[in-house]
């Protein structure tokens, strides 16, 4: 392929020695006495400026290929450079069905920008590649509104999606576009998935959501919400009724937690904990707007080190500002910082508002008093072994070194596993690993007749941008499927 940028007269190497222009963000001061999304947008002049630091890197473009969606950046960065913004949205929408959501929860730093040459280059930082796909998104939507596209002619196919998170919803927009009918059933009260109930409105706005349901429903995409597939209605049923059905459930059942005192009063497992404080009390499951927003003392812990860990410890201290308690909220990990695997941007944060870590920590049983209610937790002391399956080293406890902290609130973020429901109802659906469901990678086709699966239900928990994906690549080999049928 020739290369669409060898002819551009631009100078590349004063490029690499001009400075990052930094994104604006509420004071951590400001931001712990609400909800909502921390990051200011650019200004037109200065997202100009950031993105003329792209040196346009030859064919094929590290941070090209460092997105799973393959967005143009280069070209983006070029339009926005010279103030052509729409162009620019339009762009990102040629690949990618959500950058409203993407350019918000994407963890650049591990993907575009970090494959960015700036970061280890002159200036040493990268071009900030997704703060600039928030402006243009967010400057198209301003200005003319989230586009609809266009629809093909109905094509008599009937398409059923079985979970609406990011990687349904990709798969329904696609296959919709295409023609196809398009049903998506859902076991919460509105479509999102963890857009919706799992990532904090501090990062993802809940209106950007709707907005995106919104637009799909538009076109023609039918929700069907409160039900669940395997409990509700049979799969059975849906590859019955359906030409083709795409299951997209997601991996969110909770790991168990296996200590002492697990069931205190005090004690919340990460879903409930971020669920109750962050989601809007109509789109709650009925057993959980019941009991509205939880209420956190004066000590809490987090025990965990992804990025739902963060999202709690950030919830915590929401919630005790609100409170009126002076902020103690610490997070707890059995290994170091070195090893934790969500993401540094969400951990810098925390600590801006006030949040405490306790490294190479483990509890070791939760202590309550005789009502119940947690007063406190025994923890211990860890080092790190040789390394694990993933490469990182085991944490191994040190002996003797258990040591008492008092706690009135610990919000439990030990990670999620599929669930197996499916898979067990259903013996021609393959799976392995706790219920995961065995996909063909590219394709998404499972062992069962004109079934597809994608997204956290065949990887584990993943990204938002991996199930977008996956849900795209599903939708075109469905496509396939009912143009052949």
């Amino acid at each position: 392929m020739a290369d669409r940028r060898a002819d551009l007269n631009i100078d590349r190497k004063s490029r690499a020695y001009q400075p990052m222009q930094p994104v604006a963000k509420q004071d951590a001061s400001q931001r712990l006495e609400h909800f909502n999304e921390i990051y200011l947008n650019y200004e037109a002049e200065i997202a100009c400026i950031e993105a003329g630091r792209c040196i346009q890197c030859p064919d094929p473009a590290p941070c090209q290929q460092a997105c799973p969606l393959g967005n143009d950046i280069p070209t983006v960065m070029r339009l926005v450079e010279n103030g052509r913004f729409i162009e620019a949205a339009n762009v990102y929408r040629q690949t990618s069905p959500m950058p409203e959501i993407c350019s918000r929860v994407c963890p650049q730093e591990r993907l575009c920008e970090g494959s960015c040459t700036h970061g280890g280059g002159t200036s040493g930082e990268p071009v900030r590649i997704g703060k600039i796909e928030k402006f243009v998104i967010d400057y198209q939507i301003a200005t003319e509104g989230i586009p609809l596209g266009t629809v093909a002619l109905d094509t008599g196919k009937r398409v059923a999606i079985v979970g609406g998170g990011p990687s349904g919803l990709a798969a329904a927009e696609s296959l919709r576009r295409k023609g196809h009918a398009v049903t998506v059933y859902d076991a919460n009260p509105f479509p999102g998935g963890l857009l919706i109930y799992g990532i904090p409105a501090f990062k993802l706005s809940k209106d950007r959501v709707a907005a995106k349901v919104k637009q799909l429903e538009t076109i023609g995409v039918r929700f069907v919400p409160n039900t669940r597939i395997g409990r509700d209605i049979p799969l059975s049923q849906l590859t019955a009724e359906y030409d083709a059905v795409y299951v997209a459930v997601g991996a969110n059942k909770e790991v168990p937690a296996n200590w002492e005192g697990a069931n205190l009063k005090g004690v919340y497992q990460a879903g409930e904990f971020l669920i109750r404080a962050n989601v809007p009390r109509p789109l709650q499951p009925p057993h959980l707007a019941e009991s509205g927003r939880p209420v956190v003392g004066r000590r809490v812990f987090v025990i965990g080190g992804g990025d739902t860990a963060m999202d709690c410890v950030r919830t915590a201290l929401r919630l005790q500002k609100a409170q009126g308690y002076k902020l103690d909220v610490t997070c707890a990990y059995r290994r170091t910082e070195a090893e934790m695997p969500g993401c540094r941007v969400e951990r810098a944060n925390a600590r801006e508002e006030g949040a405490r870590f306790e490294w190479l920590t483990a509890p070791k049983r939760f202590i309550g008093d005789k009502d119940g209610n947690l007063i406190g937790i025994e923890f211990i002391r860890m080092r790190l072994g040789e390394p694990d399956s993933s490469g990182r080293r085991r944490p191994v406890p040190i002996e003797g070194s258990e040591y008492m902290e008092p706690a009135d609130t610990v919000a439990l973020a030990l990670g999620y596993w599929p669930d197996a429901t499916l898979g067990e109802q259903n013996p021609e659906l393959q799976t392995h690993d706790w219920g995961l469901i065995v996909a063909d990678p590219q394709t998404g086709k499972t062992t069962m007749t004109n079934v597809w699966a994608g997204g956290d239900a065949v990887t584990g928990p993943d990204l938002v941008v991996t199930a977008i994906r996956a849900g795209l690549h599903a939708a075109e080999s469905i496509h396939l499927y009912l143009s052949q049928s």
